[in-house]
């Protein structure tokens, strides 16, 4: 969260966590960070988070998905738990853990809407397909697998912006929220 939080605030925008409704209903948007999706499921839950969260969502809130976050805005995922829940609010599948176990972790430039990033790749999703609202953003080998999407108000990235000292990602997504 805190590598979010810098990166948010040097973007220009004022960042705070959310870990209870109340809390969540004083934001304009959402970052949801990455992690282990099916943690942050259960945790969503047991905090009455989920169904606040996909109501937010639903109104039109933006949010950004990084890594795990990516999972939890998908509509659809495969390789979950049986059982695994989502936010949603991306039309897409999603497969955890796609690009492979820990030690497959990689690094890559990527050009992300019209510009170079590095991108750090976590244990990281891809995305298997994505409906007609959604916009691809990134790709990254092998084979293409899209990495970066936005639907609307909605921000996804199967990779670790945040980790890497660049805000170009961040910028991006406060200039959704700016704009909506």
């Amino acid at each position: 969260m805190r590598e979010h939080v810098a990166m948010l605030e040097a973007a220009g925008a004022t960042a705070t966590a959310v870990r209870r409704p109340a809390e969540l209903e004083a934001v304009d948007a959402l970052v949801v960070p990455g992690g282990e999706s099916t943690t942050m499921w259960k945790l969503a839950d047991v905090f009455d988070l989920l169904d606040p969260l996909r109501i937010r969502i639903k109104d039109g809130m933006p949010a950004y998905g990084s890594c795990a976050g990516m999972i939890m805005l998908a509509d659809r995922i495969q390789d979950g738990i049986d059982g695994q829940q989502t936010i949603g609010g991306i039309d897409m599948v999603v497969r955890r853990n796609a690009f492979g176990r820990q030690v497959d972790s990689f690094e890559a430039d990527l050009d992300f809407v019209g510009t170079q990033v590095h991108a750090v790749f976590i244990r990281a999703p891809w995305v298997e397909s994505v409906g007609p609202e959604v916009e691809v953003l990134a790709t990254a080998p092998p084979g293409d697998r899209i990495v970066a999407v936005r639907q609307g108000p909605l921000l996804a990235t199967s990779f670790h912006p945040e980790l890497t000292g660049d805000t170009r990602v961040h910028e991006y997504f406060v200039q959704m929220v700016k704009e909506l």
